[in-house]
């Protein structure tokens, strides 16, 4: 439909289409509609995974990490939404508050460039020897983890 109506107003101003133009505008058309179609559909998908995912409310709450490396998660504003505090390491400029949602492991969220996904597991599982015995963790990356005990 957007060809048509492109095609109509170029007509209007009394240019005239060849195939290959008409080609072009129906070409550019499809594509725009199969990105709208994308992305109506990944984020459905994503509703779905939040709401069907096991609930991460336990998870709300202040989890410390090694070298003043924070982690705080809070409710959001729907279920399966948290929103995320957290400084990752000790240089500066390494903390901010991100939008997570809750996936089939964890909570995911985009910080920068990176996507994380906080995962339960214990101190060892976080690879750190300051974190070694303890039970109650969440692990974002390799290397860096927060636990409450």
């Amino acid at each position: 439909m957007l060809w048509v109506g492109a095609a109509a107003m170029l007509s209007g101003c009394g240019a005239e289409l060849d195939n290959a133009q008409e080609a072009a505008l129906v070409e550019n058309a499809i594509a725009n509609a199969e990105a709208v179609a994308e992305n109506v559909t990944r984020e459905a998908r994503r509703d779905r995974l939040a709401e069907r995912a096991p609930v991460r409310d336990a998870w709300v709450g202040k989890w410390i990490g090694v070298e003043g490396m924070v982690l705080e998660i809070a409710k959001g504003d729907a279920p399966g939404r948290y929103r995320v505090t957290n400084t990752w390491s000790v240089d500066a400029g390494d903390s901010g508050t991100f939008d997570g949602r809750a996936s089939e492991d964890g909570i995911v969220f985009r910080r920068g460039e990176s996507r994380v996904e906080l995962v339960a597991g214990d101190g060892d599982a976080t690879g750190l020897k300051w974190l070694a015995g303890k039970k109650d963790c969440l692990i974002a990356t390799p290397g860096e983890g927060y636990c409450r005990d």
